[in-house]
């Protein structure tokens, strides 16, 4: 008689079938995950899916397959959440990572859309590294800069430049390390000032007669504007004054304009 209920039991069991078109499941991926939820997110939301399906991968990324489809109307809870990913549980257990994108056509238990603003901008708040490249003009020739900026706090940050110049006739390499003030950092368009010290290298073109390259010290002042775009994306414009050591008693002033664009995590 046992043998028998267990067998019942066993048949009523059957694992949601994925929409056509959707590669089948992994059974061994489709195992509910009994870990506990993990941190990021205050408490778990449950989500239903608005859309046709809802696909959970392995992991955070793109590149982790996709082992478990949840069907339209179906529940989901947000446990935990990993820059642009959301590791989710369905009803059934199972546990995988989803985009936001895909969240965002989602109800809440209260029947509106999901919305991930608060969110976007909590991530341009909270920001750590930013890693930009612009392009501009050095002493009238086209420079293009590359930066990367960490922020120590809301206001202070330290930040790494490279620059390179190619001229009529000469080409010039400097790098620089800044300290950056951003006394309103938490707004969309935020002005911001730097100083920093570094190293600049001039180097002649071959048909010049008689002339050498220069290795000096460099200090700049910079002032500048951030703007926040979308997402994680910030544009930027700068100016700066750069002065070159060229001697003991001998510094060359240059001036420099960029403008270009960032990404921060």
């Amino acid at each position: 008689m046992l043998c028998l209920v267990s067998a019942q039991v066993q048949a009523q069991t059957v694992a949601p079938q994925a929409p056509a078109g959707v590669p089948a499941l992994a059974s061994a991926a489709a195992t509910p995950d009994t870990t506990p939820a993990g941190r990021g997110l205050r408490s778990p939301e449950r989500l239903q899916i608005n859309d046709a399906f809802l696909e959970m991968h392995t992991g955070p990324g793109r590149g982790y397959p996709v082992f478990y489809v949840v069907e339209r109307r179906q529940w989901v809870s947000v446990e935990l959440r990993r820059t642009d990913w959301y590791r989710v549980r369905a009803e059934g257990g199972q546990v995988g990572w989803v985009p936001r994108k895909q969240l965002e056509n989602t109800l809440t238990e209260a029947g509106v859309d999901k919305t991930f603003r608060d969110l976007v901008i909590d991530d341009y708040l909270g920001r750590k590294l930013e890693l930009g490249a612009g392009w501009g003009r050095f002493k009238a020739e086209p420079m293009l800069k590359l930066w990367l900026q960490y922020r120590v706090a809301d206001a202070i940050g330290v930040e790494l430049s490279f620059g390179q110049v190619q001229g009529v006739f000469s080409g010039t390499d400097f790098w620089a390390v800044s300290l950056t003030s951003e006394p309103w950092s938490d707004q969309r368009l935020s002005p911001f000032f730097s100083v920093g010290l570094g190293k600049f290298k001039n180097i002649p073109n071959a048909s010049l007669v008689n002339a050498r390259p220069v290795d000096a010290k460099l200090a700049h002042a910079t002032l500048g504007l951030r703007w926040y775009l979308a997402e994680r994306f910030v544009a930027r414009v700068d100016g700066s004054l750069y002065t070159a050591f060229v001697a003991d008693n001998r510094s060359i002033e240059y001036r420099a304009f960029t403008a270009g664009i960032a990404f921060f995590f």
